[in-house]
């Protein structure tokens, strides 16, 4: 619980400051900010398996987030378009 509140607060710590404008994220290019897994993940690989290269695994977190962040871009964009998911 206590490993759990600490990623929460370092997540919160890591987020920017929210816009005015709700749907800024939808458009923006930038990678979602990060989150407890990511976090999680990231502090793991990095005490667990020397085997991976900071700088590899910095990428491959910076890539991840982007994929998510158009994965949001075009659920929202199907969303307001008005097809049915799936």
């Amino acid at each position: 619980m206590l490993a759990l509140a600490f990623l929460t607060a370092l997540a919160a710590d890591a987020a920017p400051e929210r816009p005015d404008d709700a749907y800024q994220p939808v458009r923006s290019p930038d990678p979602i900010t990060l989150t407890v897994p990511e976090i999680r993940h990231l502090l793991g690989s990095v005490f667990d398996s020397p085997a991976v290269t900071v700088a590899r695994l910095l990428h491959w977190s910076n890539w991840r987030r982007r994929h998510q962040a158009t994965a949001r871009r075009s659920h929202y964009r199907r969303r307001a378009a008005g097809e049915p998911a799936g």
